[in-house]
């Protein structure tokens, strides 16, 4: 194997050819314009392979969350999303195992074309009061690139193995 300068060269610039591009894909391809009323920081990741941006509570006083009450939670955010995405409002894992607390509707989606306030629907599903004070990290957001369809009305639709069978069909 001949290991000259030129090689040498070849290689490195191949190299970092690749580190390039590893490193471009981790970067943001879109930028959605925000508005933040609140005085909480912007959403953001937590870690680099997190898939959602944890939002947080804007409160002036703070909610106490009766056993199976729900209530309707404002951030303070406003979003001008790109025409063909989405936000998918979820719950906090961590806020659900640990208070029982859960978003109804979820996930819930902002579509690209709402200019109102983000809020999210909280419900305790735990059996004691919970406390949801301003700043809490109450749900996470995940952007989606939303296709949109045309439908073809047709007469019959191909079978399928599962055919229409639903709802636990394939046993336990």
């Amino acid at each position: 194997m001949i290991c000259g300068p030129k090689h040498f060269i070849d290689s490195v610039t191949s190299l970092n050819a690749t580190f390039l591009t590893f490193a471009d894909m981790a970067q943001p391809k879109n930028s959605v314009k925000i508005i933040n009323l609140s005085t909480n920081p912007l959403p953001a990741y937590a870690t680099d392979g997190s898939s959602g941006m944890d939002i947080r509570a804007q409160l002036e006083t703070p909610i106490m969350l009766q056993p199976m009450e729900r209530f309707l939670i404002p951030t303070g955010l406003f979003v001008e999303l790109p025409e063909d995405f989405e936000i998918q409002v979820r719950p906090r894992s961590g806020l659900a195992i640990k208070q029982g607390i859960t978003c109804l509707n979820t996930p819930g989606t902002i579509d690209a074309d709402y200019r109102g306030e983000i809020k999210v629907i909280l419900i305790n599903l735990s059996n004691e009061v919970q406390t949801i004070q301003h700043g809490d990290r109450i749900a996470q957001m995940v952007f989606q690139k939303v296709e949109k369809i045309s439908w073809q009305p047709v007469t019959d639709i191909n079978e399928t193995e599962r055919g229409a069978g639903g709802f636990g069909h394939t046993g336990k």
